[in-house]
């Protein structure tokens, strides 16, 4: 039965236009195609690339932060109460005022005490601005890279110029090493990021960067595949150069570097507009969906790929839209504060937060306090995939 599954799922209808056979494909004469079977290899390349991360994040990532001023802020810890723990982790980390009376009634608290408890022990969960700024090095510093390399591999093609070049010849076009490096690091990387994704900073979108993660990978696969890639690289070439962007962006936010972040926004606001809502459709999907067409017929292939670009595009005008509610307020209030979609340090601006400050340190100034509240109020910037 597997083996039906198996011989069914690698139809040759599937994954390439009508009259053509996986034989097309076979290496001959010293000419390479890809093969499904090259991308194995990025099982343990995953593994590596997130040993390479976390090596990053120490060795670069939190002096780097320092070096840069990013401060993280201290936390009250709660008093251990194994009511309240068990309620946090089986039911809610914000109870309901309704559940606030009843455990403060069973732990014999006030009702303010349990509010203040669940407060502080939900900051206890969020990551430090240091592990953020360090996520977001390992970024930069991947994308960045990634970006590069891409630029060497386009350096004499016109694939970029002229986009309908991508179909000359296929599908039985040479794989070049350096392209299948590329796709061999960028499939690696997204599941790496899979794999991390609950131990790292959770956004508010959580659910889209899953999608997002899983779009691309199946397009990795799907492009390597079919033999997609000359496409396939114009696509992630049009993604990384933004990404590089944002993460920079990012850094100096975490950094309270007022002035070249707000410039370095404004960057990434027009990189990524530029490149995922005018190029991508007009050298991507205009290309995958059009001009394909004028030289081959449909088959299964087309419509999947089609479909998971336009996923894609869903996602990248979701986050747009997310990216222009921050440039509003940048317009608004002068500089971008605050994030739509970031999970925030929460206030407490009862006295009992600044007596057991002021006890611990012998006394606060009020310049302290200002400085705590300013670090309360710092909205961070998300990972919009």
């Amino acid at each position: 039965m597997l083996d039906t599954l198996y011989k069914s799922f690698w139809k040759a209808e599937y994954w390439m236009p009508p009259r053509y056979t996986w034989a097309d494909l076979e290496d001959s004469d010293g000419i390479t195609y890809p093969h499904p079977k090259d991308l194995l290899a990025a099982i343990p390349l995953t593994f590596f690339l997130i040993v390479i991360r976390y090596g990053i994040e120490r060795i670069i990532g939190l002096p780097l932060s320092r070096a840069m001023g990013v401060r993280d802020t201290r936390r009250i810890k709660v008093t251990p109460n194994r009511i309240l723990e068990s309620f946090f982790w089986t039911q809610s980390k914000n109870p309901k005022k309704s559940e606030l009376s009843h455990l403060a009634s069973q732990c014999s608290l006030s009702i303010r005490q349990t509010e203040r408890w669940f407060r502080h022990r939900r900051n206890q969960e969020r990551p430090l601005m240091s592990k953020k700024f360090s996520e977001a090095c390992w970024k930069f510093l991947f994308y960045s890279t990634s970006f590069f390399n891409g630029l060497l591999i386009f350096y004499n093609k016109t694939w970029f110029s002229q986009p309908e070049t991508v179909w000359n010849g296929y599908p039985k076009q040479p794989l070049q090493p350096a392209l299948y490096w590329w796709y061999l690091l960028e499939l690696s990387f997204y599941l790496s990021l899979l794999l991390t994704l609950t131990l790292d900073v959770k956004r508010k979108d959580f659910k889209e960067q899953v999608i997002h993660h899983v779009v691309t990978i199946s397009l990795i696969l799907f492009s390597y595949s079919a033999n997609f890639v000359c496409i396939g690289a114009l696509v992630l070439l049009l993604h990384d150069v933004s990404d590089i962007f944002m993460e920079a962006c990012k850094m100096l936010i975490y950094a309270q570097w007022s002035q070249a972040r707000d410039m370095m926004f404004i960057l990434f606001s027009l990189v990524f507009f530029v490149s995922r809502l005018i190029l991508f459709p007009i050298k991507v999907l205009y290309t995958t969906s059009y001009s394909f067409l004028t030289n081959y017929q449909v088959f299964f292939g087309y419509y999947f790929a089609n479909a998971l670009l336009m996923v894609l595009q869903g996602l990248n005008a979701f986050w747009f839209f997310l990216i222009l509610r921050m440039f509003y307020k940048l317009l608004s209030e002068g500089q971008v504060k605050n994030d739509v979609r970031s999970d925030v340090e929460e206030e407490d601006s009862s006295d009992e937060q600044l007596t057991v400050i002021e006890q611990s340190n012998g006394r606060l100034q009020a310049s302290n306090v200002t400085d705590l509240r300013a670090r309360q109020n710092l909205r961070n910037w998300p990972d919009y995939y």
